[in-house]
């Protein structure tokens, strides 16, 4: 794994089960150079990631992966090297989570209906927040009191019963284009990355993604197929794309990493240097 870089994790600061330092010391642990911390519309672990990225000797990069809308389907696109001090920035993700807890509360208003007796109350316990803070609450914190409260056996029943796409439970309110996340993350002064293309369905609309901006594709990722990493990975190398990789880890559930566990995608650090080669003052 030497000289290796996973670029997709989770923290507690959005829906992954771990501190983000100890993320970093995961990485450590797996004997990679680099990993980066993408949270969902928030940077707030960033910053602790970073200092023990110091101690450790790993090269952390600041990143997050913003929620966007198109044709009905949720997806989502990194951000690589943004400046997460940024006021602007900040601001623009406080809005995104604003958007995720009413898709929490409708979920939850969803469930009731379906009989099972959760409350918003009760979800953010499990995650471990207030009202007020600056991390953000998701779907696996929805599903690991499902489990907890018996309705389900596994946060991935959840998923495939409740909380997935076209799952009983599911919704998906109004959310900003992929093509404005881009350019938020590019006034940032980053690199946009479109996460795991191959779980969308949604192949003619990368090259109108591609025309907006990305600057990658992550073409390595856990829930990908060897046959969409080739895929995908030639697409990047067509349009002269950084390729990307990462684990996609959130933690351990029911003692099983999801997506995977760290390291289970990686790149070769070089790919790093690229991605902070497009950073912009």
């Amino acid at each position: 794994m030497e000289n290796k870089a996973d670029l997709h994790t989770h923290s507690l600061a959005s829906d992954g089960t771990r501190p983000a330092a100890q993320i970093v010391g995961l990485a450590k642990q797996a004997g990679l150079a680099a990993v980066a911390i993408t949270d969902h519309d928030t940077v707030a672990g960033v910053e602790e990631a970073l200092e023990e990225g110091r101690k450790l000797g790993i090269d952390v990069v600041p990143g997050v992966e913003i929620s966007t809308a198109a044709n009905g389907k949720e997806i989502h696109v990194l951000g690589y090297f943004v400046d997460w001090r940024d006021a602007s920035f900040l601001s623009r993700l406080e809005r995104l989570r604003n958007t995720r807890n009413e898709r929490n509360e409708m979920m939850i208003e969803k469930l009731n209906e379906l009989g099972l007796q959760v409350t918003m109350e009760e979800v953010l316990a499990e995650a471990g927040r207030t009202r007020q803070d600056g991390e953000s609450v998701g779907r696996p914190h929805i599903a690991a009191l499902l489990v907890r409260k018996g309705y389900v056996g596994s946060v991935q029943e959840a998923f495939d019963r409740y909380l997935g796409a076209g799952a009983a439970a599911y919704v998906n309110p109004p959310r900003i284009r992929p093509e404005e996340a881009i350019r938020w993350i590019k006034e940032a002064g980053g690199a946009a990355v479109l996460a795991h293309p191959g779980l969308y369905g949604a192949d003619r609309l990368v090259d109108e993604w591609i025309a907006a901006g990305l600057d990658g594709l992550e073409a390595y990722h856990s829930d990908h197929s060897p046959e969409q990493e080739r895929k995908y990975a030639l697409l990047a190398s067509r349009h002269g794309l950084i390729v990307t990789a990462g684990s996609d880890y959130h933690g351990e559930r029911n003692g099983r990493a999801f997506h995977g566990p760290i390291g289970a995608r990686t790149t070769d650090a070089a790919t790093v240097g690229r991605l902070r080669a497009k950073r912009r003052k």
